[in-house]
């Protein structure tokens, strides 16, 4: 057997039997899916690599590449774009998280048949504006008011999208009673004793957790699949109706909460987190600027789980749809900003590099032809793992 097949199988051992094949499925479509898929491949041979130069640490995401910026409606009801995806977050060198995102823009803009000479020139950008960001000392946030091009059309198409759209596409309507729909491929029937369990736990969260919507109630659950390196993880979906005001609904997301990928690699003290899934939000609430609607923690049947609104409006930009290489500049200018704004917004706090540090950093710039080579010596590697996995997997 390979080393690759070997990593890739002990890796996802843990997840469920039944959901590997699809995740395998879901990597298979191209380079760029295979990367999002195998974070866990990503740091590990970064650590076994030469060493980037020196860097402060930092409040990471921990798997940030061009799909994992999107937007979200935060608590306050107000659309932002930013940072979206905190389950491999983790205290690191700041340089894991750009080393991370400008891999993903020369795997990316391959796949989307940009030449290289764009990609280069966009991993320069990005690199340019994170640094000019963190040499500022001043966090930004994007939302309808302050946004540009491409990303305010974004952001004002999603500030317009409304749950009407989003439960006739995940719902049914049967005996004059409104279900999550199993038509759905994303949707899975969840056996009986396990969905009457979910629903009364969701019940239970709703009535005592500070975080929950009052006045409402779960009146339908499913298995839900989503993402591509969370493939596998125990996910459902509820559809909750409200106790006081007809006609209202509202979907919420609980994902499983698994340790981050990242940390049999990088040798930094973490936080002692009460759960997993309490170092997803802990980091997030400190990383974006407001936090997402309804966020919060749970623990089913011993699993630590995450719990948020599935929002109409919560979308990442579809890439391969943008042509134009002026929106694509904003779009990368845009991603820079908000990697160093959400470094800044978080530093300082329990181990990440001050401030004054990180300002440091950002002045620097001697580092970033270090991260843009080896983002794309490892672009070339992800290929070849690419390569061999569907010869492996599919081919073998």
């Amino acid at each position: 057997m390979s080393d690759l097949y070997n990593r890739l199988t002990a890796f996802n051992a843990a997840l469920l039997p039944e959901k590997v094949q699809l995740k395998y499925e879901a990597m298979a479509e191209n380079p760029f899916r295979f990367f999002r898929g195998t974070c866990h491949l990503f740091y590990q041979d970064l650590a076994a690599a030469k060493p980037l130069p020196l860097s402060p640490l930092a409040w990471i995401c921990g798997d940030l590449h061009i799909e994992n910026f999107g937007s979200y409606k935060g608590d306050n009801k107000l659309v932002y774009f930013d940072l979206n995806d905190f389950d491999e977050a983790v205290l690191a060198p700041a340089s894991y998280e750009v080393v991370r995102m400008v891999t993903s823009i020369f795997i990316a803009f391959e796949h989307l048949k940009f030449e290289p000479a764009k990609a280069i020139k966009m991993a320069q950008l990005y690199l340019k504006t994170y640094s000019t960001t963190l040499a500022r000392g001043k966090a930004i946030s994007i939302e309808p008011r302050t946004a540009k091009g491409i990303v305010c059309d974004f952001l004002n198409s999603a500030t317009k999208s409304g749950y009407k759209e989003l439960l006739k596409k995940r719902t049914v309507s049967k005996k004059k009673t409104i279900m999550l729909s199993l038509e759905d491929e994303r949707h899975f029937k969840l056996d009986k004793k396990l969905r009457h369990e979910l629903k009364a736990h969701i019940n239970e969260w709703v009535k005592t957790s500070n975080d929950g919507p009052y006045n409402y109630e779960a009146i339908s659950a499913v298995f839900r699949l989503a993402g591509t390196g969370s493939i596998g993880v125990k996910r459902y979906l509820f559809l909750l109706k409200s106790t006081n005001t007809r006609s209202r609904y509202l979907l919420l997301d609980m994902k499983q909460a698994r340790p981050s990928s990242l940390l049999p690699y990088i040798h930094v003290q973490q936080l002692q987190w009460e759960s997993e899934a309490s170092r997803v939000i802990g980091v997030q609430q400190r990383m974006q600027n407001v936090s997402a609607a309804l966020l919060s923690t749970t623990v089913f049947r011993g699993d630590s789980f995450i719990i948020q609104e599935l929002q109409p409006v919560k979308d990442t930009i579809k890439f391969k749809l943008l042509k134009d290489y002026r929106d694509m500049y904003q779009v990368i200018d845009d991603m820079g900003a908000l990697t160093g704004s959400a470094q800044l917004r978080s530093g300082g706090m329990q181990g990440s590099g001050t401030i004054d540090e990180l300002m440091a950093f950002g002045n620097d710039q001697s580092w970033q032809e270090a991260v843009i080579d080896y983002a794309s010596a490892y672009a070339e590697k992800t290929k070849k793992y690419y390569k061999e996995f569907l010869k492996r997997f599919y081919l073998g």
